[in-house]
């Protein structure tokens, strides 16, 4: 009979010391701290995106959405080298911008469309500039220009701003539009696992530091 009990008692502190060494492994997250690191990485976005949302001023975008060359072989005659390229410029603030103005070294044959009233000034030096007078909040235009060589598009331009600052030339590529809700549930998924790295990075070093 004590043999049977010693044999009850050695397993159930087998089992016990078992159940306890499985407990230690199992790490614990520390939610104080994963609120420390969650808490400012939320607000930025959050931040980013009011700003975002309620700035009161013009946001001028530009960029190129072609640049092409064309020989032209008439029936009669030589042929003829024709350069064309368009730029796209956008008001993507919440605000009208004023006195919009495109800056040339050299002005070319050119159209704006869609159709909106315009002046084109000589400046000294022999430049010259288109001149909008208000593009609106969400409005976008497109300059197109035709010319010949030896005119190349690097010779051209010469800057764009309005009254309220200069316009942002961005680089742009053709790329699949996703829905709303996919970008929406990448962006999430992307919060998420910015804050699971940076939560493990420090767990990581707490651990290094209690050795």
């Amino acid at each position: 009979m004590r043999a049977g009990v010693g044999l009850l008692r050695l397993e159930g502190g087998s089992q016990a010391n078992w159940e306890l060494g499985v407990t230690a492994k199992v790490p614990m997250i520390n939610w104080q701290v994963l609120a420390t690191i969650a808490a400012p990485v939320i607000a930025l976005f959050v931040g980013a995106w009011v700003n975002r949302r309620f700035e009161t001023r013009p946001i001028l975008l530009s960029y190129f959405s072609h640049v092409g060359a064309f020989t032209h072989r008439p029936p009669q005659g030589q042929p003829i080298a024709i350069h064309t390229h368009s730029v796209v410029l956008r008001n993507a603030g919440r605000r009208s911008a004023t006195n919009v103005r495109l800056r040339h070294n050299v002005l070319p044959d050119f159209n704006i469309w869609p159709n909106l009233a315009y002046t084109v000034e000589d400046l000294p030096g022999g430049s010259r500039e288109i001149l909008i007078p208000r593009l609106v909040p969400g409005e976008e235009i497109t300059i197109s220009y035709l010319y010949f060589p030896p005119l190349t598009v690097a010779q051209i331009h010469a800057g764009i701003k309005c009254d309220q600052g200069f316009a942002q030339a961005i680089p742009v590529l053709l790329q699949r539009q996703y829905p709303r809700w996919f970008n929406f549930t990448a962006a999430v998924l992307m919060l998420v696992g910015l804050i699971a790295v940076l939560y493990l990075a420090y767990a990581a070093g707490a651990a290094l530091l209690r050795r």
